[in-house]
């Protein structure tokens, strides 16, 4: 009753989160917005190590590891970011709280099942930028105030299976169908110092409206060994493979003359215009990742992960765009996990799970000439329920992201994360009625 209730309360707050803005950052106005998912939060407590096969918890990165699974998982994470933003002139602050992910795995012998939902990508800035010129030998004597604000993001609703090809050895796939739509919303008001050394709004303000509507269907494929290397010491090892595939947009403008208070209040003088926009197609970047790590899964851990993405092909969504390229991307990770004693019934932080890593990424993003890169440290909880193989999860992430040059913005951020992994076995045939 308890585990009912549990996951009814779940899947209100996911619905709550998905009407949330899932980000903060001026960054996620490229491509199609900030990539927040990483994993689930066990993984991502050790920086997205995802080498090891666990039992009790579902993998999302390498569908190969669902045949790994004993029990019946369903999870779901979330995560609230406290973010700083930092510019040569200006200093913000925003804080966001998301949805991560809501899955299920189902063990059936050799197969393993998997499906959910992830929140993918976020869209979600609004920021104001002041340009200020000369008029009649007078400094700063005109404004322009121009306000840009972004909402929405991609979403992927999953189903994979994975399978034990050998005692050592297994496969998975499984496919990912993406769905969403972005908003951002763009506006001009020109100001002009009157005689009072005031600045007064001097005309209507133009404002810009644009609309993506995202489909598109992919595919993620991978394997997974271990081997026995001294006793109780495995090696064991991960690849998966994500083709490059497809986004389509629709896209949508509208160009309005609007009476604005601050960049907030609108209304509309005359009529609204819809200017004709093509139809983007996106190509998500194809990725290849390949990790190894040593170690007794029910002690210890430690290994390292290698992810490159080719995003030197990937595009925004409007090709208007003139400040920014791309380059292919990597991220190199290391981390890994403690058990002070598994099976310890006097002593509760004895079978706690201590995470902990260390990543570095070149996202591939490169504005005015700058490449965006992103480092961060993880540590991570794994608090078992009493009385059940169950668990609650519990990360810290603190990073840094961009770069204050070329005037762009350098964001320190630090996420709290928390998952629930409620386990236990379904399909077992009673002896007794």
């Amino acid at each position: 009753m308890i585990k009912k209730i549990i996951v009814s309360l779940c899947l209100l707050i996911s619905l709550v989160s998905f009407a949330q803005e899932g980000t903060s950052s001026p960054y996620s106005f490229y491509g199609i917005g900030d990539v927040r998912f990483r994993g689930a939060i066990e993984n991502r407590s050790m920086a997205g190590l995802s080498v090891v096969p666990d039992s009790i918890h579902i993998n999302l990165q390498n569908p190969a590891m669902y045949s790994s699974l004993k029990y019946t998982s369903f999870s779901v994470g979330g995560t609230f970011s406290a973010n700083q933003l930092k510019t040569n002139q200006k200093d913000e602050k925003a804080q966001r709280t998301t949805l991560d992910y809501l899955a299920v795995g189902l063990p059936l012998k050799k197969l393993g099942l998997g499906f959910g939902l992830i929140p993918y990508s976020s869209v979600g800035y609004n920021i104001r930028n002041s340009v200020f010129s000369n008029a009649d030998g007078i400094v700063d004597k005109n404004r322009t105030d121009n306000y840009y604000k972004g909402s929405g993001g991609l979403n992927k609703v999953f189903f994979g299976f994975g399978y034990q090809l050998a005692k050592n050895f297994s496969f998975g796939a499984d496919v990912q169908y993406n769905f969403g739509k972005i908003d951002t919303r763009s506006l001009s008001t020109q100001f002009a110092l009157n005689s009072s050394n005031v600045y007064e709004q001097v005309q209507y303000s133009t404002r810009e409206t644009n609309a993506s509507t995202a489909s598109g269907v992919n595919f993620n494929t991978g394997l997974s060994y271990n081997t026995k290397l001294y006793k109780d010491i495995t090696l064991y090892t991960s690849l998966t493979y994500t083709p490059q595939a497809t986004i389509t947009l629709n896209n949508e403008r509208f160009i309005a003359i609007v009476q604005s208070v601050n960049g907030v209040a609108d209304a509309v003088v005359g009529d609204e215009e819809k200017i004709v926009v093509a139809d983007t197609k996106l190509k998500m970047p194809s990725k290849f990742s390949f990790g190894a790590g040593i170690g007794d899964t029910k002690k210890w851990i430690v290994g390292t992960e290698l992810t490159f993405q080719g995003t030197s092909n990937f595009g925004n969504r409007f090709n208007d765009i003139d400040n920014v390229t791309y380059e292919n991307a990597t991220r190199f990770t290391v981390g890994g996990y403690y058990i002070p004693n598994y099976k310890s019934f006097t002593n509760y932080f004895e079978r706690i799970v201590y995470r902990g890593g260390f990543r570095f990424e070149n996202t591939g993003l490169v504005i005015n000439n700058q490449p965006i890169e992103d480092a961060a440290v993880t540590l991570g909880l794994g608090l078992p329920l009493r009385g059940a193989f169950s668990n609650i999860n519990v990360g810290f992430e603190l990073g840094n992201r961009g770069t204050q040059n070329a005037g762009l913005v350098r964001e320190h951020y630090m996420n709290f994360s928390i998952g629930l992994s409620l386990n236990d076995r379904w399909f077992v045939k009673r002896k007794y009625n």
